[in-house]
């Protein structure tokens, strides 16, 4: 493990143009998760509402990750062919869109409080997840073309925090809202602030510095010096193929487990197991530690990455795993209050570094600029899919079990990702031209 500074250096004219890209798309994609993490904070709310006990609950979870992963396995290769300006504004559209038809459905009580309604909201909860698939996918298709190979481990962080953002107002917020207002606002809001930021993303963005009239960016990835045509042939040959990039999917499969698996049903765990109200103190400071631990996580691996492990990405992607077993192991253990918040934090600081390492900067690499997008879908996809089995199965274990089968039910997928981590310890890519 060598430190390695940063030796890029660019024009004033370049560095201004880049910021202004990846600020309007990186506060895009953060807003988006707003409309993605609400659901969170409207769980028992819906529960309260329609007597839907928590099984009935993860189906809308189920439903959602589900039609994510799978759509952007396929998306991967559209984004990448229509560009992620274009893909990102699908993405921004569709949610908006869904999230006020989520909403909308705490009007319909014609349909009851059975089957046909639940059905409704799982149906709209998974188009939103369809749209939603297309912004990561676009966020990582835009920045392989301004960033070089050795830029990507920082500016990934500061995305990382960029996003988190995002993640921060809904647990502001959220909690909030369902305390003060009808819950359907916890979807309605977002939606509003979704449309602005797309508007913003139609102006300003643009695919590439070429796009921008500025010179091209040799960026040193896997399909730098690659003058074939991109079709889908092409990308998917170049992801679907790769040893290192299919191992990488397992272990995202492993992280969508873990991830999600807190994400989606921690603050009903605060709720039910600690007796905390969503807008308490406690709850509100317990929130604002995860959400900052999320964000250091980010920088913590950006920063490592590109200066002590020479721009690989997997080793920090180890030690995040490594965290993370430790995190739910304290969980599962602990019945103290602090240790349990402070366990949380942890856990959100290792997701946060094994996702930016792995989808936000991985997919850069080893899929290269051309194929970017393709493989953040595959990675993605599978994260989701991962993520797909803690809505109805994690709901299952909840109702049988009780809240004792929350931490260890995530604590095997770590080690498993953690053991992948080691397989692929040395892995960098190789530019397509050599």
């Amino acid at each position: 493990m060598t430190f390695i500074r940063n030796p890029l250096k660019h024009d004033r004219r370049f560095r201004m143009r880049r910021g202004l890209n990846w600020s309007t798309l990186g506060f895009t994609y953060a807003v988006l998760y707003m409309a993605r993490y609400n659901l969170s904070f409207a769980n028992k709310s819906l529960s309260d509402s329609y007597g839907w006990d928590k099984t009935q609950i993860g189906t809308i979870i189920t439903a959602a990750l589900t039609l994510y992963g799978v759509s952007a396995l396929f998306n991967g290769p559209i984004a990448d062919r229509i560009g992620g300006k274009r893909a990102m504004l699908i993405g921004a559209a569709g949610a908006a869109f869904f999230n006020l038809l989520f909403g909308f459905g705490a009007y319909l009580g014609f349909l009851g409080k059975g089957p046909l309604l639940l059905g409704y909201f799982a149906t709209v909860w998974a188009l939103n997840s369809y749209f939603q698939s297309y912004s990561a996918l676009a966020l990582i298709k835009v920045n392989s073309g301004w960033f070089h190979i050795r830029e990507r481990g920082v500016f990934s962080a500061i995305f990382g925090s960029m996003i988190q953002s995002g993640r921060a107002l809904i647990f502001f917020l959220g909690g909030v809202i369902v305390t003060v207002l009808p819950w359907q606002w916890v979807f309605f809001i977002p939606a509003a602030i979704v449309g602005a930021m797309a508007m913003m993303t139609a102006a300003f963005v643009r695919d590439t510095p070429a796009d921008a009239g500025l010179p091209p960016l040799d960026t040193a990835d896997a399909t730098s010096g690659y003058t074939g045509p991109v079709n889908f042939r092409f990308v998917f040959r170049r992801v679907f193929t790769n040893p290192i990039t299919i191992t990488i999917a397992v272990a995202e499969f492993c992280t969508g487990f873990v991830r999600h698996g807190f994400e989606q049903w921690f603050p009903r765990y605060m709720q039910e197991a600690q007796h905390l109200r969503l807008d308490s103190a406690v709850f509100q400071k317990g929130a604002f530690a995860v959400v900052a631990a999320g964000i250091a996580g980010a920088f913590v691996a950006g920063t490592v990455s590109d200066w002590f492990f020479s721009s690989r990405r997997t080793p920090v992607a180890f030690i995040g795993y490594t965290l993370q077993i430790a995190a739910l192991s304290a969980v599962w253990l602990s019945t103290d209050l602090t240790v349990i918040i402070a366990a949380f934090i942890v856990n959100s600081m290792a997701i946060s570094m094994v996702h930016s390492m792995l989808s936000g900067t991985a997919s850069m690499d080893f899929g290269g600029q051309k194929a970017a997008a393709t493989a953040a879908g595959m990675f993605d996809g599978m994260q989701y899919l991962g993520g797909a089995s803690v809505g109805i199965g994690m709901g299952y274990l909840l109702d049988r079990f009780g809240w004792a089968a929350w931490g260890p039910g995530m604590i095997g997928f770590a080690s498993v990702g953690a053991l992948l981590m080691l397989r692929l310890w040395n892995a960098r890519p190789t530019p397509a031209g050599r």
